[in-house]
């Protein structure tokens, strides 16, 4: 399932992320991981969340960024969620091509039975129809 924080910039999109990461955490019998652009939220997680940091490993476009989902839970059959901050400036403001990479991420979590809350900096009108019939926005 893949659900979305959507709003604009200072809308409360993070801390809404960082009460989602301590449920997915308190219910989780597997793993939970937070990815980010930045390391910037490792002093407001738990330590048992595994935060990933894009920058760290040259992560830019959505297809690099599919790759990094694919190759994450590939290496980890115990996740249960992933989270995901700022996912526009990790993979870029096209619309169409976020639209293809959610399509990408509903079959990801389909296979590997991942829960995925991304956050999205923009007002939900500006998202495609696409968008909004195979994501849940929370």
């Amino acid at each position: 399932m893949v659900k979305l924080l959507v709003g604009g910039k200072g809308s409360g999109k993070t801390k809404r992320l960082i009460d989602c990461v301590n449920s997915a955490l308190a219910a989780s019998k597997g793993n939970v991981i937070c990815i980010e652009k930045e390391d910037l939220l490792r002093f407001q997680l738990s330590y048992k969340v595994r935060l990933v940091a894009t920058d760290a490993y040259g992560i830019c476009g959505y297809d690099a960024f599919y790759g990094l989902l694919c190759g994450i839970c590939a290496g980890d059959h115990d996740i249960t969620d992933i989270l995901v901050d700022a996912t526009l400036k990790i993979g870029g403001k096209d619309y169409e091509a976020l639209s293809v990479f959610f399509e990408k991420v509903a079959r990801l979590s389909a296979v590997s039975d991942t829960n995925f809350v991304f956050t999205v900096s923009t007002d939900v009108e500006n998202l495609p129809q696409k968008i909004l019939d195979s994501c849940e926005i929370i």
